[in-house]
């Protein structure tokens, strides 16, 4: 079989990137998912930024994630949002799921995978699973035993690894448990960015 798989959501390789430019550039590459995280914006912005993603992804292959933003999303039009813990406490899930939106949470505890789950989630996310700098993290690394340990509580509920994964830990993450990877600095900070996306993309099958 084929990596990823395109029919599924998220794609095993999940790219998260915070700008116009690089969802423009990982479209064009042939990714499946990618998660839109730019921070700090208002509405007015925040609806700008989502709705020229959606605009260069539509009619291609790839899947708009948007992050923390759910009334830009609502109203672009968009169909995947992702949201972290202080979003969803502070998130309209009623209007949400009747936008027709998809829905990822993040977690970190079990006091968040409760929440995440009484959410009704199309996908959980666990991370760090190693040491990150790119964002201030109050939890400490997970470890790849945790995904293993959250897959189980989880179920059928797919489960998205994050936080310092390179390429070298694909096959070792998804053979703990992961359904996909979510990779940042990875791709964002690689000397070839393009280069470490194709690879993520030529993935075996076999090694998940």
């Amino acid at each position: 079989m084929p990596y990823p798989d395109r029919n599924a959501y998220p794609d095993r390789f999940y790219p998260v990137v915070d700008s116009i430019k690089w969802v423009e550039r990982l479209t064009k590459l042939g990714v499946g998912t990618i998660q839109l995280r730019a921070k700090d914006l208002d509405d007015a912005q925040a609806l700008q930024i989502v709705t020229d993603a959606l605009a260069i992804t539509r009619g291609t292959q790839a899947k708009l994630v948007v992050n923390d933003y759910w009334r830009a999303a609502i109203v672009a039009g968009a169909k995947y949002l992702h949201l972290g813990q202080e979003d969803l406490a502070d998130a309209d899930l009623k209007a949400i799921r009747e936008a027709g939106l998809s829905l990822g949470v993040s977690t970190h505890d079990d006091n968040e995978l409760a929440a995440a789950l009484a959410a009704k989630p199309d996908y959980v996310a666990l991370g760090p699973i190693f040491f990150t700098t790119l964002k201030s993290m109050s939890f400490e690394p997970q470890g790849i035993p945790k995904i293993t340990e959250w897959k189980k509580r989880i179920g059928s509920i797919p489960l998205v690894a994050i936080g310092g994964i390179k390429f070298e830990h694909a096959a070792e993450i998804f053979a703990a448990g992961a359904d996909s990877i979510a990779v940042v600095s990875d791709v964002t900070q690689n000397a070839d960015p393009d280069a470490r996306v194709r690879q993520w993309l030529g993935l075996p099958a076999e090694a998940a």
